[in-house]
């Protein structure tokens, strides 16, 4: 495993013994709500500050984008071509009900690319991973994505609107369809994880729009690595900056984006 792999690993695990210890007293947790239906909790800060402990004390000079603090600089006040993307909880509104579907999600990109990517799942001790070039990796196993090629034998993943709502018969008007094309559609409500799980080939592919960039930023790479593709939903690689994402494995990917880009509002056709 490459040296700042085991980095974001370690920061994942220490954010992952925040969340466990909360995980028992849920009833105990102050809940606020950020803007309608996204919340966060105490536990988000926390586990957050324990992965950027962990970074800056590896990396003084990377720059990092967390999801709660927001974007800060390198320490020596030096221009860096490093940048960490950080979710400490994806799946906040699972975590405060008690399911059981949330993920640490930490990112790595040099210029912009992304270079290691790490989702950990606390509950069932699932370590995804995934250096540019070398692969990726579950609990130090090798993950390809599913070998499926028919979209009417494809289990898919989504997430669906839940910050804004401008586009919600679009998307709507996409799950109708693919729901009668695929073999089913699942929203575990964890979008790391659902990227993840495209990687590993529990799911054959996924889409959703309004997400932001810790949201998708390991994910994402896992899959390329897994050999799967990703792309915004005008097929090209912005995902990351327009907030929409389709991704899957090749074949069910090309039968996929077609449907989306169908119905996809207007707003996003530029």
């Amino acid at each position: 495993m490459h040296p700042t792999l085991n980095i974001a690993v370690k920061a994942a695990r220490r954010a992952a013994s925040v969340i466990n210890r909360a995980s028992t007293q849920l009833d105990l947790l102050t809940v606020q709500s950020k803007s309608p239906n996204d919340f966060v909790t105490e536990v988000d800060r926390a586990a957050e500050q324990a992965i950027i402990e962990v970074l800056r004390d590896a990396f003084p000079g990377h720059w990092i984008l967390a999801e709660e603090s927001g974007e800060s600089g390198p320490l020596n006040g030096q221009e860096s071509e490093f940048a960490w993307i950080i979710d400490p909880l994806d799946g906040t509104t699972n975590f405060i009900h008690g399911m059981p579907q949330y993920a640490v999600s930490i990112a790595q990109t040099k210029n912009g690319v992304l270079e290691h990517a790490v989702v950990y799942d606390p509950n069932s001790n699932e370590m995804f991973t995934a250096s540019r070039g070398a692969g990726a990796f579950l609990n130090d196993r090798r993950i390809r994505v599913s070998r499926r090629t028919r979209l009417s034998e494809a289990l898919i993943g989504t997430g669906f609107p839940f910050r804004q709502f401008d586009n919600v018969d679009a998307y709507l008007a996409m799950f109708k369809e693919l729901t009668q094309k695929t073999a089913g559609i699942r929203r575990p409500g964890a979008a790391s994880l659902d990227l993840a799980y495209v990687a590993a080939g529990r799911f054959d592919g996924f889409w959703e729009m309004g997400l932001s960039p810790w949201d998708m930023a390991a994910g994402a790479l896992l899959i390329q690595e897994a050999g799967g593709l990703v792309s915004d939903l005008s097929g090209e690689a912005n995902y990351l900056t327009t907030g929409n994402v389709v991704a899957g494995t090749p074949k069910i990917f090309g039968q996929l984006l077609p449907i989306i880009q169908a119905w996809r509002p207007a707003s996003m056709r530029a």
